[in-house]
């Protein structure tokens, strides 16, 4: 449409000025920037971002969920560690792999459970403060400090049960 506009403009003035050629041409070329102009686009206005003293992250409150885990659980348990080091948990918690912790599908945050090594019998109270695990065919994810009581760090899963502490 604009096109259309400029096109009827410019014959308009070529009538009126056909033995002027340099104002045509300036008049020409006046609309030409014109409508490149009126092509331009300015960019968003985006406000810079007030910078604010650093506040220490609060915890995320989590609901437990509605059908707790029946216990005791018999399954496959793996570890996480390195990878996940200081990065806040589903808790609100900072993960920290030389604590005894795990994630566990859905009992309640600050359950503490025990978790038995069913190869060897060695146990381990832990404290779940995370969500996990994801990987198929696994009932909890252990923090290192725990897989390493439990002598599974080289495999990397063992198969455990779970159940409530003793002091539970």
């Amino acid at each position: 449409m604009a096109n259309g506009f400029s096109l009827s403009l410019l014959r308009f003035v070529a009538r009126g000025f056909s033995e002027k050629p340099l104002c045509l041409l300036a008049l020409c070329l006046g609309l030409l920037l014109s409508q490149g102009c009126a092509m331009l686009q300015r960019p968003p206005d985006t406000a810079a971002p007030a910078e604010t003293p650093a506040q220490p992250a609060r915890p995320r409150a989590k609901k437990s969920p509605a059908v707790p885990a029946k216990l005791p659980q018999t399954g496959l348990a793996s570890w996480y560690g390195a990878q996940h080091q200081g990065k806040q948990t589903a808790s609100g918690t900072v993960f920290d792999r030389a604590e005894l912790t795990a994630a566990h599908p859905n009992l309640p945050f600050g359950s503490r459970i025990k978790v038995t090594n069913l190869a060897n019998g060695k146990s381990v109270e832990v404290e779940i403060t995370d969500r996990g695990p994801f990987a198929e065919n696994r009932i909890i994810d252990l923090s290192q400090a725990a897989a390493k009581a439990l002598d599974m760090i080289d495999s990397g899963t063992a198969t455990v049960r779970v159940e409530l502490s003793s002091g539970q």
